[in-house]
């Protein structure tokens, strides 16, 4: 029942990073353009963005119920990315929602700037979180992760950058889709110039990744965190080939999986454990032990039976009913 939970803990994550990975894409291109472009691009992200971020919720909500222990752990020791990534995610949602409001251009474009810090600080911390993940924490005898200096390392900073160029491509391939085709194509020649920005950040987390010793102590199986990267690879080069031959649709499922990719090599090299400990291997925290007990599990297995579906329908419904390219008679968001 554990493995169930902690998969779909990450499916929930995963989920969140790919459909708000787009969000903050989007959110970092518009530091470039002038005004009419930037209405234009948040007008074809309007219809998604609020339902994007309830994957976040739902995350949030399983590892409070489902794992308290690793819950406490991991908002203690990574407190500082935590923060960063939801002083983001909070930025980006008051920004776009704000900036509408001012009738004067300059105070817009303050707004937006406010939109692309956001969609940056979000990278960043959801990036180092999971590098952090990878690397091990300082988890004592006690229970607790001593202190946050782990956060402070190349590789957990190269994992933050990673994800930065990761989430700016998808953003880029998600506005091929959405834009007018004028307009698209643009934006195409934006996202492949972004792959191999994208390709050099992946490549420098995982030269740093292999310096690491934690990183290389703490994988349990060190074979999913060696394919993360050939996979990352493989992802970016398909979006890449697919936008040069005008197929949107598959280069957006390719950036799709480099999101996604991350939660799914991380928490399957750490599995069995949520946690390892750096100080003592001994020490390392496990999912069976960071669970809440079998009756709560249950109980809140009957609260999430009915609420999969109802996401995954309300994100179909979304995408089916908002389909296609945005054209003038598309409503105008924010």
């Amino acid at each position: 029942m554990e493995l169930a939970w902690y998969a779909l803990l990450g499916f929930f994550f995963a989920t969140y990073l790919v459909l708000g990975g787009y969000d903050y894409g989007v959110g970092l291109l518009l530091a470039r353009g002038g005004g009419t472009s930037r209405r234009a691009t948040l007008t074809a992200l309007g219809p998604f963005f609020l339902g994007n971020e309830v994957w976040l919720v739902a995350t949030a909500g399983i590892l409070f119920g489902a794992f308290p222990a690793l819950e406490g752990e991991l908002l203690s020791g990574f407190y500082p990315v935590v923060v960063t990534a939801l002083v983001g995610v909070i930025a980006v949602t008051v920004g776009v929602q704000l900036r509408g409001r001012p009738a004067a251009a300059s105070a817009r474009a303050r707004w937006d700037r406010v939109v692309v810090a956001g969609s940056l600080l979000a990278a960043l911390g959801w990036g180092a979180l999971l590098a952090g993940l990878l690397q091990g924490v300082p988890l004592t005898g006690v229970g607790h992760v001593a202190g946050v200096g782990h956060v402070v390392t190349p590789f957990v900073a190269a994992g933050g950058l990673a994800m930065a160029a990761l989430v700016a491509v998808h953003g880029a391939t998600f506005l091929t889709l959405r834009l007018p085709v004028a307009d698209a194509a643009a934006l195409a020649r934006t996202a492949r110039r972004l792959v191999p920005v994208a390709l050099a950040a992946v490549a420098l987390a995982t030269v740093a990744g292999g310096l690491s010793a934690g990183v290389r102590a703490a994988a349990q199986r060190p074979m999913f965190a060696v394919l993360l990267p050939v996979a990352l690879f493989a992802a970016l080069l398909t979006a890449r080939v697919a936008l040069a031959q005008r197929r949107p649709g598959l280069a957006f499922a390719a950036t799709s999986a480099a999101l996604a990719l991350p939660v799914a090599a991380v928490g399957a090299a750490l599995w069995p454990y949520a946690l390892v400990s750096t100080v003592d291997p001994a020490l390392s925290l496990a999912v069976a032990d960071a669970a809440a007990s079998r009756s709560t599990l249950s109980l809140l297995g009957w609260l999430t039976v009915p609420l999969l579906p109802a996401l995954l329908g309300f994100q179909a419904m979304c995408w089916w009913v908002f389909r296609g390219r945005t054209d003038g008679r598309a409503p105008v968001y924010w």
